[in-house]
């Protein structure tokens, strides 16, 4: 058969030699997958401590990477968050597992346990200790295929990758990492020990703050969505002249847009964490430690608190106010401003959760009760003629 090799053009191999040649491609990219969580080996007793955790099991048994509970093997770690996998760690060969501080197992396991407050933030510490950021595995030098404006500020200790532009004024705090393919526009502002993935663009006059991760394709400062109505039915467009402000230690998703401001800012506060594929309007303010779930969209001049939970495709209508603590659930539509803090709302337009939950109820009962309704009138009209 003819099989494409790679970078070389088609060449000749038989069905056997590519089942062969393919098996040898995949043991190495296993190999490679492996290689980057590899980076130490740490005994059960130092990775407890690393997690404030209690040794139940070999303190001195060997761990070297991390693996699902369903695919744990010889030197790997797992863990146990929900018990509908618990089945799994009956079966498991894995070295060592996470569990909590209660946990009691039905039958006797391998692994060593280490017993911890919270599974799921254990779980993110020992994935940050056993793989290290693209900043920490990146090299740090201008690519020489970059084009950095003459009048731009490099920090120390930078990387800027291949394709990447960097237009005239901009600043760019130490430790931070510009990956392939990135456009920062005039005058943007951009802080210390940020990762900026690739395809992103941050276009003209926008200030992210430090310690800031940009997924691949985010878009900063896109036009906000302004159309002055004509007496003859057309649209003039409003130029936005504002800007977007990204404060420290916020975490944006891949293909999220954040539209500049017609005038003054557009503004995510610090520690917020935005998920894929969210819009959000010219002049919206996200409040402090807020986060946001995927396919959301906040129209513009929406002004949301601090620590609010925003679910995947919740639409928030324009100039509303949701104040701190609220938990939206997925899905939900807001129409008008919502000040009482620590709600949970759920729905179209969005009620208070537990009221939306019995009205779904008696909602799922209506078909049922229009076929009864109907036997009762038919029954009424039969009594009156008689």
């Amino acid at each position: 058969m003819n099989c494409a090799g790679p970078g070389k053009g088609v060449i000749n191999r038989t069905f056997e030699e590519e089942q062969t040649y393919r098996t040898s491609r995949l043991a190495k990219n296993y190999t490679f997958v492996v290689a980057t969580f590899t980076l130490m080996q740490i005994t059960a007793q130092q990775l407890a401590t690393l997690v404030n955790g209690k040794v139940d099991g070999d303190p001195e048994a060997i761990i070297t990477h991390p693996a699902k509970i369903e695919e744990a093997g010889s030197g790997s770690i797992t863990f146990l968050a929900d018990p509908a996998y618990e089945h799994h760690l009956y079966k498991s060969e894995g070295t060592a597992v996470l569990v909590s501080l209660d946990f009691k197992p039905k039958q006797t396991i391998s692994p060593t346990m280490i017993r911890v407050a919270n599974v799921r933030a254990a779980v993110s510490q020992l994935l940050s200790t056993f793989q290290q950021t693209e900043a920490e595995r990146t090299k740090r030098a201008t690519s020489t295929k970059a084009i950095v404006h003459e009048t731009a500020a490099i920090g120390e200790n930078v990387r800027i990758g291949k394709f990447a532009i960097i237009e005239e004024g901009v600043t760019i705090g130490n430790d931070t990492v510009i990956l392939d393919q990135v456009y920062i526009g005039p005058g943007v502002r951009l802080g210390a020990r940020c990762v900026i993935y690739p395809g992103t663009r941050i276009l003209r006059d926008c200030v992210i703050g430090n310690d800031c991760t940009l997924h691949s394709n985010v878009v900063i400062g896109s036009d906000g969505f302004g159309f002055a109505p004509q007496s003859d039915g057309s649209y003039e467009k409003v130029p936005q002249v504002g800007n977007v402000l990204i404060e420290d230690q916020v975490d944006i998703g891949a293909n999220t847009v954040i539209d500049r401001a017609t005038m003054g800012s557009t503004i995510i506060r610090r520690g917020a964490k935005l998920d894929n594929l969210i819009q959000i309007g010219h002049n919206v303010e996200v409040g402090k430690n807020t986060v946001i779930a995927a396919q959301a969209g906040i129209a513009g001049s929406a002004k949301i608190g601090e620590n609010v939970r925003i679910g995947g495709q919740v639409g928030i209508a324009g100039h509303l106010t949701i104040a701190d603590g609220i938990s939206l659930q997925a899905k939900s539509g807001v129409g008008g401003h919502l000040r009482e803090e620590g709600q949970a709302l759920m729905g179209a337009p969005a009620l208070p959760y537990r009221d939306f939950q019995r009205s779904y109820v008696v909602f799922k009962q209506l078909p049922e009760v229009y076929r009864e309704l109907s036997k009762l009138r038919k029954e009424v009209k039969e009594l009156r003629k008689k």
